[in-house]
Order: structure tokens, then sequence, then C-alpha cells
């Protein structure tokens, strides 16, 4: 009597849990009006053209163009005029007839131009364009990096669809399966125990299905940002499946894909670049320590020992105790910084390469070596249906043989996803899409 009422109560359970599963069997699925196709060259072209993370580091490129635009400008003269307000004023009041010098104003005028000795301005110029060429590559490595995310969120889209379609499958045909045997074991015809089992089981694929759409919700949703979209729409992936059977690393010998790294990674170009940088700045601090030479003109109408006074100004910094010596000191430490980054991370592009391409070649050794033909389990999905009906197969054999289906396909599907996402990563690596599939 007791193990009559624990399966009671585990049946009302799954009954109320299942309930609301019941209501809208398969709403989380986007209805055809809302899917939009969408082929990776196309969503690579509206990447580059929309990301927002993208359009603003082009937005520095351009700040240090203009800097360095800056940077050679020569400055601007000074002028300074000095006229003496109170001795005007006395002169007026104390003017007599025509008497001329009681009418002349005291006026001083100076005029100097600073100039830029040893090729300071020019020095400064071209260490500030080197930097916007570190943030030219500094752009090329923020594309690289968000085309990987982009690429492989578009199949990780694809192959999760693939998987659905196995729920969107099993479940409606689960449930009828479900509705026979509850009113069978209404009237009396079959245990509690299998009814049990069965909603169990629809519930188990009811929770996996609702954790696949969450997952393919979050990946649409970056899809969105990755391409700047605001609209509601659900992209669907168009995926050519003959060329990505064909994929193959057999046309890449690992040491290639490693040379074309080192020439081609966009980190190790703008760590590279960076050491250029920092040794223009040395070169720019040197011509620092040159002083400046400041030329002028001077004239004095009536304030010097004879009237209208003109002269020319000359005048420089003494380097005695202020040579620059500290920025020099500081800008060959930075090269020494700089190149040591850059060796760091020669290796780190040689070790990304090699990993990725071991992982690549491991995923896809599997791959081939599996059998992705689901056919036949589509083909006796009718049979074992017909034959737990009649009860020639038992319980047990019915839900392994969904079970085995259900995880067939899903691995395939993970076996594609992953495989393609170590060619990606391999692309990653190398800096170019040498693999690709569409």
């Amino acid at each position: 009597m007791s193990q009559w009422l624990r399966y009671g109560g585990l049946l009302l359970g799954l009954t109320v849990g299942m309930a609301a599963h019941a209501q809208a069997p398969l709403a989380a699925t986007p209805t055809a009006s809302d899917t939009l196709r969408l082929t990776l060259p196309e969503a690579e072209a509206r990447f580059v053209q929309n990301n927002l993370q993208v359009l603003a580091q082009r937005y520095n490129i351009t700040q240090q163009q203009a800097l360095a635009v800056q940077a050679r400008l020569i400055d601007n003269p000074t002028i300074t005029l000095d006229q003496n307000a109170l001795q005007q004023a006395i002169h007026r009041q104390g003017a007599v007839g025509d008497n001329p010098d009681l009418r002349r104003n005291q006026v001083a005028i100076q005029a100097q131009q600073l100039f830029a000795l040893a090729g300071r301005r020019k020095a400064a110029g071209r260490a500030q364009q080197q930097a916007a060429v570190v943030e030219q590559f500094n752009l090329e490595d923020l594309v690289r990096n968000l085309r990987f995310q982009l690429r492989t969120t578009f199949y990780d889209i694809h192959y999760r669809r693939q998987t659905l379609r196995v729920y969107d499958t099993e479940i409606p045909q689960l449930r009828k399966t479900v509705d026979l045997y509850q009113s069978q074991f209404e009237k009396g015809n079959i245990a509690l125990k299998e009814v049990i089992r069965l909603k169990a089981f629809l519930f188990t694929l009811e929770t996996e299905r609702v954790g696949l759409i969450t997952d393919q919700a979050n990946s649409q949703a970056d899809l969105h940002i990755l391409l700047r979209d605001s609209t509601n729409a659900v992209y669907r992936p168009v995926v050519n499946s003959d060329r990505v059977r064909d994929l193959s690393l057999n046309a890449f010998p690992e040491q290639q894909l490693i040379d074309t790294a080192l020439v081609r990674r966009a980190d190790l170009l703008s760590r590279q670049a960076e050491v250029q940088r920092q040794q223009l700045n040395l070169r720019l601090q040197k011509a620092v320590a040159t002083p400046d030479l400041a030329v002028g003109y001077s004239y004095d109408r009536l304030g010097s020992y004879f009237d209208n006074y003109n002269s020319i100004t000359l005048g420089v910094a003494v380097p005695i105790f202020n040579r620059n010596q500290g920025n020099i000191a500081a800008a060959k430490a930075q090269i020494g910084q700089a190149q040591a980054q850059a060796a760091e991370q020669q290796l780190t592009v040689r070790r990304d390469v090699h990993e990725a391409y071991q992982v690549a070649q491991r995923q896809d050794d599997l791959y081939q070596h599996t059998s992705r033909d689901t056919t036949p389990f589509s083909r006796l999905i009718d049979n074992i249906e017909q034959g737990y009906t009649k009860r020639l197969i038992t319980i047990v054999e019915y839900l392994d043989f969904y079970e085995a289906y259900k995880n067939n396909v899903l691995q395939l599907n993970t076996l594609r996803a992953n495989r393609m996402r170590a060619f990606e990563n391999v692309n990653l690596a190398v800096g170019r899409v040498l693999l690709k599939a569409e």
C-alpha cells in the first residue's frame, strides 16, 4: 500500500510540474516570420561596418593621428605691447601750446618666436605617428578577437538548432505516448510505474530543451550585439554542410601556420610597433635635451636712453643642470621593456598556434572516425513506438532507445560544433581566416 502511495505522490508532482509545459508545448520556438537567414560572409560584412567596439577603436586611431599633426606644428609667436597710460594723461594735462614733445606717448613693443633645435618637432611628430600605428594594430587585434567570437557564435547557433530539432521531434511523440498510457492506466490496463517513468522522462526532455533554448537566446543576443542589431529578429545561420565536412588541416602544415602568424598576428605586430615607438621616443628625448632658441625683436619709443630704440634679442637655456637625462634614461628602459614584451608575445604566438593546431587535429580525427549517419535511428523510431504499444518491448528498452537516439544526435552536434570551434581557434591563433567553409 505504501508503494502505491509513493507512486501516486510522484505522479501528482510530475503532473503539476508538466502542466505549464502542456499549455504551451513549443512556444519558445521562434516563428518563421521572426527568423532571418544569415550567411557568414553577410554577418562579417555587417560586423565590420556596424560593430561599436570597432568604431570606438577607429576613433583612437584618428585621435593619435591628430596628435601627430599637432606635434609638428610650429610654436606661435609672442607679441607684447606696453604703453604708459599715466604718463599719457600727465602729458595731456600739461600740454602747453604746440610743444610736440609733450604730446608724445611712451610705447614699447616686443615680438618673440621660439625655434625648436635638433629636430624636436619632427621627432615628436614621428613618435606620435608611430603611436597611431600601434593603435591601428590594436584595432586589427580587436577585429581578430571579435571575428572569432562572431564565427564561433554563428556555428554554435547553427548546431544548437540541429539539436533542438531532436527535442522538437521527440517531445510531441512522447507526449502522445504519455497520454495514451495515462488513459490505459485509468482503465486499469497498465501499471502506474510505467506512466510515472514515461512522465519523468518527458519532463527531463522538456527541461533539457528549455536549457538549450536559454543558451540559444544568449547566443542570439551576442550575435545582435556584434552586428549592432536592435531588432528582435532571430537569425538562422546558413551553413554549407559539404564544405564543413571537407575542411581539413592537411593543406596547412603547422610550421607554415606558425610562420604566417609571426607576420600576421596583430597583437605581435602591435608589440613590435611599440618597440619602434619607444625608440622614436628616445630620439625625441635626446632632441629635447637641446635647448630651444628664442629670437625676438624689441622697439621702445621713449623708455631708453635715446628715442625709438630698436633691438634684436636671442635667448637660449644653458643646459647645465637639466639636460633631460632622467627622461632619456626612462626612454631607454622603456625600449628594453617593450623589447621583452615583444619577445614574450612571439613565444605566445608560437605556442598558441601549436596548441590550436593539435586540438584541431584531434577534433578532426574524432569527427572523421565517427559515424555521422543518424538515419537508422530515424527509421527505427516508428518501429520502437509500435513495438512498445504492442508490448513487444519493455518500458526500459523503449526509454533506452529514446535516450540513445537523443544522446547520439547531441554528441554528434557537439562534436561538429567543437570541431568548427577548433578550426576557428586555429584561424584566431594564425591571425588570418585560412580554414573556412563559407
